[in-house]
């Protein structure tokens, strides 16, 4: 598949993986200035930002598949990694698989699946009993936000990928870890983290005082400077 990313710096390889719905253009303030230091690429996933279209309903291993094909196909070899939420998904993926990154920064990272609560069932199935003679209005009326933007490949693919609870995938990694997330992110909360931080053995955690999902972007200075000294 035809890549779309942008590459600037020289020296260690570092790379940048964006979030759902969102682009390699959401990390621009880090472009800038991770790529004083280190030599910076920063991909499009399939489906988003400039790159193709899904050939089908991805799951979270084929994202990772593409992106070790990307790696390859780019010549990068163990490169640091800064993903968020999403690209944390992926990267999880990847480091349960070995040796693929040297270091990885995961932001408000994704991949817990919480605890389903009753009244979740009662919605689930409330759903799935109104989608058997009135679909259109269903998927309307009980995805959220985000879901309702994405073609029927797309929200094929998105149920797959937060469906998937990556626990078992976060105890085989064995790469230094860094974790940060905002304290105010309600996509990604401190007990998520937290049980990231239980399963991965080398990892430690930055919370962002006051910062939401996108803390990188809330504090860009903050962030920067935690991840900086992380990889260095």
């Amino acid at each position: 598949m035809r890549l779309s990313y942008v590459q600037r710096g020289e020296g260690k390889d570092v790379l940048f993986l964006h979030g759902y719905l969102a682009s390699k253009a959401c990390f621009a303030p880090q472009i800038a200035y991770f790529s004083r230091y280190f030599r910076v690429t920063a991909l499009d996933f399939p489906g988003f930002g400039g790159a193709e279209a899904l050939p089908a309903a991805w799951s979270v291993s084929e994202y990772a598949d593409w992106l070790l094909g990307a790696l390859a196909a780019l010549g990068i070899a163990f490169p640091h990694v800064v993903a968020h939420s999403f690209g944390g998904r992926v990267a999880v993926k990847c480091l349960a698989r070995g040796n693929v990154f040297d270091r990885a920064v995961l932001v408000g990272c994704a991949g817990i699946v919480p605890r389903r609560t009753l009244a979740y069932r009662l919605r689930v199935g409330t759903y799935r009993a109104v989608r058997k003679f009135a679909p259109r209005f269903a998927e309307r009326t009980f995805g959220s936000a985000e879901y309702r933007t994405l073609s029927p490949l797309m929200r094929e693919s998105y149920k797959k990928i937060v469906n998937e609870d990556l626990r078992e995938d976060a105890k085989r990694i064995s790469r230094p870890v860094l974790f940060i997330n905002g304290t105010e992110d309600t996509a990604v909360p401190p007990a998520a983290v937290k049980v990231y931080l239980a399963s991965v053995r080398e990892s430690k955690v930055f919370w962002m005082e006051g910062c939401g999902h996108f803390a990188f972007l809330d504090d860009q200075i903050a962030f920067n400077a935690a991840a900086e000294e992380f990889l260095r």
